[in-house]
């Protein structure tokens, strides 16, 4: 049976920061909900885009040419192979939509990198 899902209730009951959860999926993409607070790390998709949407909060994500700041309500697609470094000041919500071959952190590992296993726990 379809249910209705609420990403920012999903996204509100998370309790680690920088480990996101698959909510659905659709196609070849997952529908993604984070917490965050602080800096990922710099890192880059080589052959998948990146929908960031702010559901609670502010994002700034860093790039080698600029900033795109995010508030609520607002999103923007990093394209494959542009290196980005996501920080968010205080606590901020994500809905994020990612092809299901998008590794967490890119080619980059660090102690915040989630594999997919991780991020298909149950909320």
């Amino acid at each position: 049976m379809i249910k209705p899902l609420s990403p920012t209730d999903a996204a509100a009951r998370l309790d680690e920061l920088w480990s996101p959860r698959v909510l659905a999926e659709v196609d070849d993409a997952y529908v993604k909900v984070a917490k965050v607070q602080g800096t990922l790390a710099w890192h880059s998709h080589a052959d998948e885009d990146e929908l960031f949407y702010v559901l609670k909060g502010a994002l700034r994500i860093e790039l080698e040419d600029g900033v795109v700041e995010l508030g609520e309500g607002q999103m923007c697609v990093v394209p494959k192979g542009v290196r980005h470094n996501p920080v968010a000041e205080q606590e901020c919500h994500l809905l994020l939509i990612e092809r299901k071959s998008t590794r967490h952190t890119g080619d980059e590992v660090t102690g915040l990198t989630r594999s997919i296993d991780e991020q298909r726990r149950p909320l």
